[in-house]
């Protein structure tokens, strides 16, 4: 199983989000969620610095600038969406990744405390 690291630019960059309330509440991750062409139309005008920080976990041992070494993907590339922070919190919770767990975690308590 891969190792991860809090990503402290991910992180940083969910906290400017929703501060900014740039967010969605309610989506079905699944549907919304990016995927591989997504993230290649993403790079296509974006560095890989604005890439990782769409992303919580930092994969150990993966080589930088490549999407592997980016892990837990939070938003659209545009907004932080409230199901992607759950996703990433259950998906590291489920898996053993308590530092990821608990980012997504304080992330959540943020975002929700914004929308109060």
């Amino acid at each position: 199983m891969a190792t991860y690291s809090v990503n402290p630019a991910g992180v940083a960059h969910a906290r400017e989000l929703i501060d900014a309330r740039q967010y969605v509440l309610r989506s079905e991750w699944g549907r919304v969620q990016p995927s591989a062409e997504d993230e290649n139309d993403f790079l296509g005008g974006h560095s890989w610095d604005d890439y990782s920080a769409w992303h919580l976990g930092l994969t150990e041992g993966a080589t930088d600038e490549t999407k592997g070494r980016y892990a837990f993907v939070y938003g659209d590339f545009r907004r932080v969406h409230r199901m992607g922070l759950i996703a990433c919190q259950y998906r590291a919770a489920e898996w053993g990744h308590k530092e990821i767990e608990l980012a997504a975690h304080d992330l959540l308590q943020r975002l929700d405390a914004t929308k109060a």
